[in-house]
């Protein structure tokens, strides 16, 4: 058996030092970071409340803030960028039954599918933006529909057929 030798510990040389600055560099007292401050879930900076819709292949991403009433579908005025009148009805109807016509402004961007569908993603989004802003709108929108999402889509087309339901006529002979 090997004995330890208690003036081995006692031998060892000490750890380096880390070098010391400079006498001539003047060292400034480092600032805490800033925190940035918390935003709730669904609003963005600037004041924005965000929603956002869909409907069949339609992705609408909409924003909301207290305002003169501007409303803009990718960057033209919603009644230039729908020309049917059903459309814009849907579109103002949300902002009707809450109250807000005229009180808000809403930009949106819509991607995908065709009018109706965009016209149908864009009330989904704008009801989910403005019960991002006022919670107490939840019932009022959830009475008229307008926080369902539809979840209809086309249905796909089958093999060795002509379309999703459609067949081929049978002869016997």
């Amino acid at each position: 058996m090997t004995e330890i030798d208690p003036t081995a510990a006692e031998t060892t040389p000490p750890a380096p030092e880390a070098p010391a600055p400079p006498a001539s560099a003047p060292t400034a007292p480092v600032a805490a970071p800033q925190s940035t401050p918390r935003r709730s879930r669904g609003q963005s900076g600037g004041g924005w409340y965000l929603g956002t819709g869909r409907r069949k292949t339609s992705v609408a991403r909409v924003r909301v803030k207290p305002g003169s009433g501007t409303f803009v579908v990718n960057k033209r005025p919603h009644d230039k960028y729908f020309t049917a009148e059903r459309d814009q009805n849907d579109l103002m109807r949300v902002l009707e039954t809450t109250k807000t016509s005229g009180a808000m402004d809403v930009q949106v961007n819509v991607s995908g599918g065709g009018i109706t569908g965009q016209a149908g993603a864009i009330v989904l989004g704008l009801a989910r933006a403005l019960r991002q802003y006022d919670e107490t709108l939840d019932p009022v929108l959830r009475d008229h529909n307008f926080l369902t999402r539809d979840p209809r889509k086309v249905e796909r087309k089958k093999y060795g057929q002509p379309g999703a339901r459609a067949r081929f006529q049978f002869s016997k002979r």
